[in-house]
């Protein structure tokens, strides 16, 4: 199916019929903190038939630590460097073909979700394809309790951002993308949308995928009723009685250089490029006056912007 094509028949989707039941999480970590790891590993056993930690080349372990606690049913895939959270996504997502799962469902290492997460996010899943959707992913609403508030489900209509609430805790929203963490996904979505888009590392991964669903005709979902905590960048810092999410200058350097190699894509549409271009013309203007060390991050967001424009794109090399 060419790039950007509306997907209208339901064979050409992926949609073949055949449902295994297997769900697969994806567990991808870099250098995580072991007791919450645990925590995530033990809320989402029950919930999945199979889980595969794919491990960006941690200093601990991770293989081996696994195998200490006994868990059945985990397999690691130890990538010995950091490949970036779209590789390590497509790798898992590799796995979960071969032992033909029909859902897959991505996980951070900060996360832990509700002990039914997956189970309510199937549900909505399986509902809306019973309306006529073809569904590309659903996602949790997560919570941040650095953040003190859940953020919102997130669609732009013309103009502008809307925050998708939750009415009431069985609502489902239509969104333009979803965090990548909490997320489930079918096989036969990514069969017919395609893998992540590796060349950005970390970063728009998520919206890129959920963007080029839309294209393709598939609509992606914000389940009210399904819950997880995750957190959700580093410190948040305070500014003016507001918490306000705070990142790395190397995460700000992928953030802007991704966002600008997006907007080059013809296959985005323009209403949605100019929503996102003015969040992001606010936001380099707000880090690169408070966030600190300040210069900083303004050296790197202004490095992202030009590798954006260059195409400069992969795992950012310092020398």
């Amino acid at each position: 199916m060419a790039e950007g094509q509306m997907c209208i028949d339901r064979q050409q989707c992926g949609d073949t019929g055949a449902r295994s039941g297997i769900t697969c999480a994806i567990v991808v970590t870099y250098n995580p903190g072991l007791d919450r790891l645990a925590e995530l590993l033990d809320a989402i056993l029950s919930q999945v038939s199979r889980i595969v930690v794919v491990d960006n080349g941690s200093s601990v372990d991770i293989p081996a630590w696994v195998a200490g606690r006994g868990y059945r049913d985990v397999r690691v895939t130890p990538l010995g460097v950091n490949k970036g959270i779209a590789t390590a996504h497509n790798i898992g997502i590799g796995y979960a073909k071969e032992i033909g799962a029909e859902y897959v469902v991505l996980l951070d290492q900060d996360s832990l979700p509700a002990p039914d997460m997956v189970e309510k996010l199937r549900t909505a899943v399986e509902s809306k394809v019973k309306e006529g959707y073809a569904v590309a992913a659903a996602g949790p609403r997560y919570a941040d309790e650095r953040m003190q508030n859940p953020p919102p489900f997130i669609r732009v209509k013309g103009l502008s951002v809307c925050r998708q609430l939750c009415d009431n805790a069985s609502s489902i929203v239509e969104v333009d993308y979803l965090i990548s963490s909490g997320c489930l996904l079918s096989l036969a979505a990514l069969n017919a949308v395609g893998d992540m888009q590796e060349d950005l590392f970390i970063d728009y991964v998520d919206i890129e995928w959920g963007l080029r669903a839309k294209g393709l005709g598939f609509q992606s979902f914000g389940v009210c009723a399904a819950k997880m905590d995750h957190n959700l960048g580093d410190q948040p810092f305070v500014f003016m009685s507001k918490r306000i999410p705070s990142h790395s200058p190397l995460r700000h350097y992928y953030h802007f250089r991704n966002a600008i190699w997006l907007y080059r894509r013809h296959w985005v549409p323009l209403h949605w490029k100019c929503a996102d271009g003015i969040r992001l013309l606010l936001k380099y203007g707000f880090y690169g006056l408070y966030a600190k060390p300040r210069f900083e991050h303004l050296r790197m967001m202004t490095l992202g912007i030009w590798h954006g424009l260059l195409g400069r794109m992969g795992r950012f090399d310092r020398s």
